[in-house]
């Protein structure tokens, strides 16, 4: 029997955690002298506040959707996969390519098609990490972790040598033909006449995110390769013990993990910068693995924990521009969200499980 209800764990446990770090971090913007019940205001108003606000919030949500179930996928097969910074970044390599050297009649065409080689190249760039787990024994985290830079290191070298155009000063690719420029929110809803913002940068890779949710939704709930995920991830002797092998679960969850987080390169190169500069990622891959952990590896607790994080850091952009509050605390404020749901969640649960316990006792 379960110690306590799934609600309990699913909605109870990441609201309390998020109370106990919005506490924090009031008394860390009093002690600076500033008033977090304004801070607070500020945030709402500049992420949630008007069109424009809301396109940059779902804009960063995007990116944390695609690499929050990158990570979510991995953890079910009890794999922790940190190498979504690096993916990400191979997949907009792959958005370029296609973008930059197939012309392209139709931006839903290049969506396809540029969408596609995202995956390939992320899922590959999570291929050599995920064999080196499964047949020599290297560490998962490692390994990703060392592929990041590894990819870092690549793109730059790309860039600079072979993709940058010539005069540029820009450690970027030339700017995508108007051909694969993708519909932004505003272009959507301006025929069933909603007005949204025209700089607003959330475009339709959102609807893709979207989907991604509820197709991974589908895989690990409703698909015997999903099951086998779970089950392996769940037990490792159990699984052998009913014929999944350890080699292609690993394979097979690693390949969609990083071909997850490479779709992201739909959203942040092919949708916003229409073009592949070095450091588009931003660090989301990263930001990734907390949304999976608030998420509790479900796509749609990914889905709610990337529109928190893309409030996070829109409504955190507008404190720094427009209060004195340093752009450093602003990162702290997200750390400590990250800290609660994720590192010190078991000091939340602990608790919450003892007293649904002694409820249950009380009845019997």
């Amino acid at each position: 029997m379960d110690k306590m209800p799934k609600w309990a764990d699913v909605v109870l446990i990441p609201l309390i955690s998020l109370i106990l770090a919005a506490i924090l971090s009031a008394l860390l913007i009093l002690a600076i002298g500033e008033d977090p019940v304004a801070a607070v205001k500020m945030m709402v108003s500049g992420a949630l506040g008007s069109t424009n606000g809301w396109g940059y919030t779902l804009y960063y949500a995007t990116n944390f959707m695609f690499t929050g179930l990158a990570v979510a996928v991995a953890f079910h097969a009890r794999l922790f996969n940190i190498g979504g910074e690096g993916q990400a970044m191979l997949g907009g390599l792959g958005v370029a390519i296609a973008c930059l050297y197939i012309p392209w009649p139709h931006w839903t065409l290049a969506l396809i098609g540029a969408g596609a080689l995202a995956a390939l190249f992320g899922a590959a760039w999570a291929a050599i990490p995920a064999w080196l787990q499964a047949k020599r024994g290297s560490h998962i985290v490692i390994t990703t972790i060392m592929f990041n830079f590894i990819a870092s290191a690549v793109l730059n070298y790309l860039l600079v040598n072979l993709m940058r155009p010539k005069g540029s000063m820009d450690t970027a690719t030339a700017r995508f033909p108007g051909t694969v420029h993708l519909p932004t929110l505003h272009e959507l809803l301006a025929p069933i006449g909603i007005h949204f913002s025209k700089a607003a940068p959330a475009n339709v890779s959102l609807l893709v995110a979207v989907a991604a949710c509820v197709l991974v939704w589908l895989l690990i709930w409703r698909t015997r390769l999903g099951y086998e995920i779970r089950a392996y991830g769940h037990s490792e002797t159990g699984a052998l013990y009913a014929g999944i092998s350890p080699v292609r679960i690993t394979m097979v969850a690693m390949l969609i993990s990083g071909g997850l987080a490479g779709m992201m390169a739909i959203n942040n190169v092919m949708g916003e910068a229409e073009r592949l500069m070095l450091n588009a990622t931003e660090g989301a891959g990263f930001i990734g693995i907390a949304v999976a952990l608030m998420g509790r590896s479900h796509p749609f607790g990914v889905f709610l924990a990337a529109l928190l994080f893309g409030f996070l850091y829109q409504g955190g952009a507008e404190l720094a521009l427009w209060t004195k509050i340093p752009a450093e605390l602003i990162v702290v404020i997200q750390a400590l969200v990250i800290l609660f749901t994720g590192a010190l969640d078991n000091m939340v649960r602990m608790p919450i499980e003892k007293l649904f316990l002694s409820l249950r006792k009380g009845r019997a």
